[in-house]
């Protein structure tokens, strides 16, 4: 509950992600608070000037002997039209100082809240496969949206305290020239009430911590309830979703309800308090100390902003520590984003040109539940197509992800055309890889943007039209395409959800195709699919044969017939390698007992 070590924290982490240029907020806010308490000061001077006789030196303290003798120096110490004048000018500077603080604020804030989306996106594209299975995608998607929305919403409530702050410190400090007994019983009054209020604090940022966690555990039930919705309705399981649903928004808005009443009774008590401790103590400075009346009068206005502005800061701080747990969130996240980046720099490769291999490649998920794939030694030859076969959990899709380099081995060494994987530079190698998975991945955008992924307008890019075709024709899509409302420029809604499995996976395909890729993974593509989509698909990779690498996962066996190598993977090892034919026809084997469990 160290108030003064959490501000240097979080100014800390603000300044990290704004850097210098958030401090000119915080001059032009002293400006624009000097400016306030001064412009009050100079009512001092026209009370005086408007007394009969006007002002009298000797009776004048030192403050309001300085102030006498700049409006002295000015020509106007003795003309209330001059000082009213002066008064007004004063005004206006502080409203133009007011205005470019409020217009530079709006403008830090826009970028603050810009470059942490952008900044955050390329953590998340740049973070390793790994961590990134390791975390839902619900927790991601609260951290990019809702809670750096709140982290922009705490910086405004930040920079409010720190303001706040500033302006008080300015009024009771012309208070405190004027008189100064006054203000430091004032003071001390003042500091003690928010020295309390700091367990209230603490209680708030207590909820905003839980509120954050909290909103990522819905946001990832929503995530997944939505994603599943056609399942979720159809056998009628909504209920159950729906209990812990309602047991996540029940738990997030008693947060939300707590923070709103201490809201509520710091504003409840602000202007009471303020006017009890006013009015006490004007009638202590009257009746006990006798002071006169027209410095009293003029510190009464100061100090009654002052401690506006004293209670003001306790909401603010109250308001930043709701919002502190998208602060905390955010920031922990950025630290173990970038502490899980993959090193992509390496050796810059050019096309696969020679061959893919794996020597005595041993990997791991976690380490304490052993190995998934022991000692794999497999070739890859370029221009060649390799089936991968084996029983689900034999460690297939394991293998393709390693040879994209997304999971880098825990003993060995995958070289790609003579390079070490831990040499490779991961962006030359993946421009060159198409992959097309059993989990068909289609955006909810139109079939020509599905395929070219937003390269262009192929109605205003007559080249790009003609890849974009081209592309679908080889994938066996073009047909289906052409039959659409607007053809290429169909939507296709979230996740495909207008077009058939077939038709979804084929544009999956023309997509992978239109990359015009040199190693093509085909992880359990047609798995799903009809026996005409599937052989729409086989085509495709057919026509291929000799021109791209290709690596086909596969259970049904139908469709490596044609490749020229396949590997037999069995609990995370090679039991097998060999041509189709040759594999067949080996008595007592695994991928002979396999292709005649499906009358091949």
């Amino acid at each position: 509950m160290n108030t003064f070590g959490d501000l240097l924290k979080y100014l800390k982490i603000y300044r990290k992600y704004l850097g210098r240029r958030m401090y000119l907020v915080f001059v032009l806010a002293a400006a624009t608070a000097f400016a306030s308490g001064f412009g009050i000061t100079l009512l001092l001077p026209l009370l005086r000037a408007s007394q009969t006789g006007g002002a009298d030196p000797e009776e004048m303290g030192t403050a309001e002997q300085w102030l006498y003798d700049l409006l002295s120096w000015m020509g106007i110490a003795d003309s209330m039209g001059g000082i009213l004048a002066f008064i007004a000018l004063v005004f206006v500077g502080k409203g133009l100082l007011a205005f470019a603080n409020g217009g530079y604020e709006s403008y830090l804030k826009s970028q603050l809240h810009r470059e942490l989306k952008s900044q955050l996106f390329d953590a998340y594209t740049g973070m390793d496969f790994r961590h990134y299975i390791s975390k839902s995608t619900g927790h991601f998607v609260n951290v990019i949206n809702a809670q750096v929305s709140r982290f922009y919403g705490s910086f405004s409530n930040f920079v409010a305290f720190l303001t706040k702050i500033l302006t008080t410190v300015s009024y009771l400090g012309f208070a405190l020239v004027l008189t100064w007994k006054f203000t430091l019983l004032a003071v001390g009054i003042g500091v003690t009430i928010l020295y309390l209020f700091r367990y209230l604090n603490s209680y708030v940022r207590t909820l905003s911590r839980k509120s954050s966690e909290e909103a990522s555990t819905l946001n990832n039930l929503l995530v997944q309830a939505l994603q599943s919705l056609k399942y979720i309705v159809s056998t009628n399981q909504t209920e159950h979703l729906r209990n812990r649903a309602t047991d996540s928004i029940w738990r997030l808005t008693g947060y939300t309800l707590r923070q709103g009443i201490a809201s509520s009774f710091t504003s409840a008590i602000k202007e009471p308090m303020s006017v009890l401790l006013i009015t006490g103590i004007i009638a202590l400075q009257v009746v006990v100390f006798q002071e006169p009346v027209a410095p009293i009068f003029v510190a009464l206005l100061l100090f009654h902003r002052g401690m506006q502005s004293m209670m003001a800061i306790q909401s603010s701080w109250q308001s930043t520590m709701n919002k502190i747990g998208g602060v905390e969130m955010v920031h922990d996240e950025f630290e173990t984003i970038m502490a899980r980046q993959e090193d992509r720099d390496g050796k810059v490769l050019g096309p696969l040109s020679e061959e893919i291999e794996f020597n005595d490649v041993c990997f791991a998920y976690n380490e304490e539940d052993g190995d998934v794939l022991h000692d794999i030694n497999i070739t890859v030859p370029a221009n060649n197509t390799v089936a991968l076969v084996g029983e689900s959990g034999a460690g297939k899709s394991t293998l393709v992800d390693m040879m994209s380099l997304l999971l880098p081995p825990r003993t060995g060494e995958i070289r790609i055309d003579g390079v070490p994987h831990d040499e490779v530079d991961l962006n030359s190698w993946r421009d060159q890889i198409g992959y097309v998975s059993q989990e068909t991945v289609v955006f909810d955008d139109t079939v020509a943007n599905n395929i070219s992924l937003w390269r262009g307008d192929i109605d205003e890019d007559p080249a790009l039209r003609e890849r974009v075709i081209h592309a679908a024709e080889q994938a066996h899509a073009h047909h289906f395409i052409r039959d659409l409302p607007n053809g290429y420029q169909t939507m296709v809604g979230d996740r495909g959800v207008r077009l058939s499995g077939g038709q979804r996976q084929r544009l999956f395909v023309a997509r992978e195709l239109f990359k015009q890729p040199n190693l093509l993974l085909l992880d359990e593509a047609t798995s799903d699919l009809d026996t005409a989509s599937e052989q729409h698909i086989q085509d495709s990779v057919d026509s291929l044969q000799g021109e791209v690498t290709v690596v086909i996962i596969a259970h049904r066996l139908s469709t490596v017939k044609n490749a020229d190598r396949v590997y037999v993977l069995d609990e995370g090892r090679v039991i097998e390698a060999g041509t189709y034919d040759e594999l067949r026809m080996r008595e007592d084997g695994e991928f002979r007992e396999m292709v005649e469990m499906q009358s091949l």
